[in-house]
């Protein structure tokens, strides 16, 4: 009898840690920075509170349903089980456009970043080298990417930690030191505005939840591993937010785009602009790492459960039991960056992270609140008051989705259902099928030859 292959069970607290913030990428923080900073009118340390406490819910949900659920799944086992299969899979389908374009971006930056260092060498070159590199690396397995990700994440952590000592060192001589939450002069809409930019830089904790059979001990280690990620990006985010509008309380930037970039010659001269550079190369390096990892890992557990096709996508390789066919395919989808643009790539991103929060929340509160009667007091605000916050806040996001973004994502998500309806309608016929009679009657012989 031929032995079931399945996922290597290896990862610790801290590799799951690692390869979430990898996901998240804590130099998003400078990447999104004039952005927010102008969204949030300068206001950059009260927005990212805010958005903080926002998605604190949405992340709190995560860690309930690992708990509950601990499979490879993430959403989409999350909403199957507690709700239906078929929002189940609607939810699936929607983070799969998430983590199927996250690939794309990472690719995509990392030839425009280092396109422009060495402008001989063609983007495209750098494109197709980053995929080749992320497939090989994924394929050796996932132990060897949690490694990696572990030494690019404490990089990302080093430079935060560099740049808040230029930060600090300055203020030294500032005068009219500004505090943060001393002065505020914008309205609560200009916070919410800059708030609903600044939570997307909190994108990417949920992605662990997609390694729950991959960890040590995942009912224990992925909740903690979800609450701990948003701990240490809230207080790499708020550190440095306080130091920066301390020293600089009236920031004005030449192209907001290039804020962080900006920000850096001014804090350390051209020196802690190139080792910025450098440090950044590194952190789209590991985001797209761990962004091929999760696609991969979902796509396998959907192809386990019959919903895209088992035998190519719930297949593992015998040897380094990863599913080599996901992550090939999804590097040849990642080619898209080749004549995909980054703003049409981060709409696609944006709304299938949102719709799989709002049901994760939801899903909370279906299966702990209203199933398994969990009323108590402490209970009620756990499995009713906390996620309703967390499916309201994010909810209200989407709203603010540009009309583009609503549409691309709508129309992925009827492809999906229908697909998906024809998948189980052709599942369903094909057991009925297989159970012929002995003499099979012309009906019968003519559905067979359909």
């Amino acid at each position: 009898m031929k032995q079931e292959i399945t996922l290597r069970q290896s990862l610790t607290l801290v590799q799951v840690v690692a390869l979430g913030l990898a996901w998240m990428t804590p130099m998003i923080y400078f990447s999104v920075f004039g952005i927010a900073y102008d969204a949030s009118k300068g206001m950059i340390t009260e927005a990212y509170s805010l958005s903080i406490v926002a998605i604190f819910f949405t992340a709190y949900s995560y860690s309930v349903m690992a708990k509950i659920f601990p499979g490879s799944g993430s959403s989409y086992t999350y909403v199957k089980k507690s709700l239906h299969p078929i929002p189940g899979f609607t939810v699936g389908w929607a983070i799969l456009l998430d983590y199927l374009f996250s690939p794309i971006i990472a690719c995509l930056t990392f030839g425009i970043y280092l396109n422009a260092q060495f402008p001989a060498v063609p983007a495209y070159v750098w494109i197709i080298l980053l995929n080749v590199i992320l497939a090989v690396v994924n394929i050796a397995g996932i132990k060897f990417s949690a490694s990696l990700s572990k030494m690019f994440v404490l990089f990302q952590i080093v430079f935060i930690a560099l740049f808040c000592g230029y930060m600090f060192k300055g203020l030294s001589g500032a005068q009219d030191v500004v505090l943060p939450f001393t002065h505020m002069d914008a309205g609560l809409s200009t916070l919410l505005a800059g708030a609903s930019l600044i939570c997307f830089s909190f994108l990417g904790f949920d992605t662990v939840s997609t390694l729950s059979e991959e960890t040590i001990n995942a009912k224990k280690t992925i909740p903690k591993a979800i609450m701990l990620i948003i701990l240490i990006a809230s207080i790499l985010y708020i550190t440095t937010s306080v130091l920066i509008q301390m020293r600089y309380p009236n920031l004005t930037f030449n192209n907001m785009d290039a804020a962080g970039f900006e920000l850096m010659k001014l804090a350390g001269g051209a020196t802690l602009g190139a080792i910025f550079t450098t440090v950044l190369i590194f952190a789209i390096f590991t985001q797209g790492l761990t962004s091929v990892t999760s696609v991969s890992r979902l796509m396998y557990v959907l192809g386990r459960d019959s919903i895209l096709p088992k035998k190519f996508f719930g297949a593992l390789h015998p040897k380094y039991r990863t599913p080599v066919n996901n992550i090939v395919l999804v590097s040849i989808i990642s080619l898209l960056a080749l004549v995909i643009s980054l703003d049409m790539a981060v709409k696609f991103v944006s709304f299938g992270a949102l719709t799989s929060f709002a049901f994760v929340n939801i899903s909370v509160i279906v299966e702990c609140f209203i199933k398994r009667r969990q009323r108590s007091l402490k209970q009620t605000f756990q499995y009713l008051i906390f996620p309703l916050i967390g499916a309201s806040f994010i909810i209200w996001l989407i709203t603010l989705l540009d009309t583009q973004a609503l549409l691309l994502g709508c129309v992925w998500l009827v492809f999906g259902v229908t697909y998906y309806l024809f998948r189980t309608r052709h599942t369903r016929a094909a057991r009925e099928s297989s159970a012929t009679p002995l003499f099979p009657t012309s009906a019968t012989m003519e559905s067979d030859l359909k």
